[in-house]
């Protein structure tokens, strides 16, 4: 006999499959037109170009707006697939822009993420919950051949090679020679004796170190826990209390700090005709940070870290103060079910018995890593992790071969390492291609496309918030987020500025953007399925839905008071 609890995933797999073939043969998409506005020019043979990752791209052709398939009343009026991918035009006051048709299906657009995000908390077994919302989003867009169609498309770009390389052998590889040459244990004794008198200081030094990571994203996530486990878990402090630090003074703290790759992604997202003071790129960073001091969300996710950090936790909820009474009383750093996300084997030493490791072992390659990225990110704009973790991953290798360890002992932790996060990185290569059929069924799209300009205008904030918080939590990712929903959202705050003729229609448009921009960080931060989450959980050794569970009560907690602060804010000042 199968129980009700082992039969209901099942069942509800069955519904879904069937649900995505029905869409698939019978629900017509909406077609919508996509617009983006790109920094272009003339070059001497008066070709317009534009400049990518420091190179000129020449645009061949460009046509009238109005004679393009791709503008949306040639798309309200084909109701068909578009002929063409993208098209670059010039409008009527001279911009050239690039058009990019997309779709949607309507409420069903959410069904494969809402599918996994619903197994991973009924089953707490991410790998068969992301597959299985592969499965239905695969079916819904009627790619039949899985492997060919979905998984390798997917996996065979840029960004997933990169992210295997970082997190599978990078990674990987430098905590298993860490584990070997018992440089992370070293590390961790050192802070103990000298900094580390208990499970407060060890959460306020990992704090501190996210705030001055403000990098944001995997890079945070990855730096701060990897060089905070250590002493975390010898100060006996919880995996969810760290994964929940971990993860709050990731990309919060980004979006405060954002002395970084943000304001330069989200500046050519942002553009809205006619408005003065998003008309250029320079204005538009300055709008950005001029919008900072309304970031409330950010400012409440890294206050409640560090509350947490000074072991007040009545503002963490029930599991993290659980957790935290738990460790406090039997040591226990897990909950008793739990299935940390990295292997038991690099939550211990190996160290053989002729080697005798120092803490240098440990802080030589951390500061060449820590270096590496901020140099290389004040010299192009965008750190190069691969090669920090790169250049850290070798150094440690090279001091232990150096100090006698033989290779055979060296490559035997190198392949601990790797064995140890293979698990994490499937979740995260799953959790990569179910965030990108999300988009391409165009979930994002339709919640954004729900809002119009005729609704009052105190209300836009915090439906903003609430559907950027949906899309993200969808989609797994923050910056996917705003490709969606910045284009949509910020001409739709001017609309509605206009319309109701608002005293301070700047002001108003800040808190839109502000919303828009926390909101999606909020959704990122609490999906399952997102990056940073896995990484958070796979850094600090937590399990992944005891991570997300427990980290869900104090982030929604910093996102009400958000929106009611916004709600006040445009209510009394707009």
């Amino acid at each position: 006999m199968i129980s009700n609890n082992k039969l209901l995933p099942f069942l509800i797999l069955l519904s879904a499959i069937a649900s995505a073939l029905y869409v698939n043969f019978f629900v017509t998409p909406t077609w919508l037109e996509q617009s983006y506005l790109y920094d272009t020019y003339q070059t001497e043979h008066n070709q317009y170009a534009y400049i990518y990752k420091g190179k000129e791209v020449t645009i061949n052709s460009v046509v009238a707006y109005q004679d393009s398939p791709l503008n949306q009343a040639s798309l309200d009026a084909s109701k068909q697939t578009p002929s063409l991918e993208e098209q670059w035009v010039m409008t009527d006051d001279g911009e050239v822009r690039l058009l990019k048709p997309a779709f949607h299906y309507g409420l069903w657009s959410l069904l494969p993420a809402f599918v996994t995000i619903l197994l991973c908390l009924i089953t707490k077994e991410p790998l068969t919950s992301l597959f299985s919302g592969i499965v239905v989003g695969a079916l819904l867009l009627g790619h039949y051949d899985l492997t060919n169609d979905v998984i390798i498309v997917n996996l065979a770009t840029e960004s997933s090679a990169a992210l295997l390389l970082l997190y599978l052998w990078l990674l990987g590889g430098l905590i298993g020679i860490w584990s070997r040459t018992g440089a992370a244990q070293a590390f961790a004794n050192f802070m103990t004796k000298h900094f580390v008198k208990g499970q407060r200081s060890a959460k306020l030094i990992s704090w501190f170190l996210g705030v001055i990571f403000f990098q944001g994203g995997t890079m945070s996530t990855t730096l701060v826990g990897t060089t905070v486990r250590p002493l975390a878990d010898k100060a006996k402090v919880s995996h969810e209390e760290m994964s929940y630090i971990v993860d709050s003074t990731a990309s919060p703290i980004a979006s405060i700090l954002a002395f970084n790759a943000w304001p330069a992604y989200i500046q050519a997202l942002i553009f809205v005709p006619g408005v003065s003071f998003l008309a250029t790129e320079s204005e538009r960073i300055k709008f950005f940070f001029s919008s900072i001091p309304f970031s409330f969300y950010s400012f409440f996710a890294v206050l409640g870290t560090f509350l947490l950090s000074m072991n007040i936790t009545r503002f963490s909820g029930k599991r993290i103060r659980d957790a935290h009474q738990r460790a406090l009383s039997t040591g226990q750093l897990d909950a008793p079910d739990a299935t940390p996300l990295s292997a038991k084997e690099l939550q211990q030493t190996h160290v053989p018995s002729h080697y005798s490791p120092h803490v240098l072992e440990f802080l030589l390659p951390l500061i060449s890593l820590i270096s590496i990225a901020i140099i290389t990110f004040l010299y192009s704009g965008t750190p190069e992790v691969n090669w920090a973790f790169g250049v850290a991953l070798l150094m440690s290798a090279f001091i232990a071969l150096c100090k006698g360890m033989s290779l055979s002992d060296l490559m035997d932790g190198f392949a601990t390492g790797l064995k140890g996060v293979v698990v994490a990185s499937v979740i995260l290569m799953l959790a990569v291609i179910i965030g990108t059929i999300s988009k391409q069924i165009g979930g994002g799209l339709y919640l954004v496309s729900l809002l119009g300009d005729g609704l009052p205008f105190w209300l836009l904030p915090i439906l903003l918030q609430l559907i950027t918080l949906a899309i993200a939590f969808s989609t797994g990712t923050s910056w996917g987020t705003y490709a969606v929903a910045f284009p949509l959202a910020m001409p739709l705050a001017w609309a509605i500025s206009q319309s109701q003729e608002l005293a301070h229609p700047e002001l108003f448009m800040a808190v839109c953007f502000a919303a828009v921009l926390n909101g999606s960080v909020f959704g990122d931060q609490c999906s399952p399925i997102s990056d940073t989450t896995i990484l958070s959980a796979m850094t600090t050794g937590c399990d992944l839905m005891d991570h997300v569970k427990s980290q869900l009560v104090p982030a929604s907690i910093a996102a009400g008071l958000a929106g009611l602060l916004w709600t006040l804010t445009v209510y009394f000042f707009a």
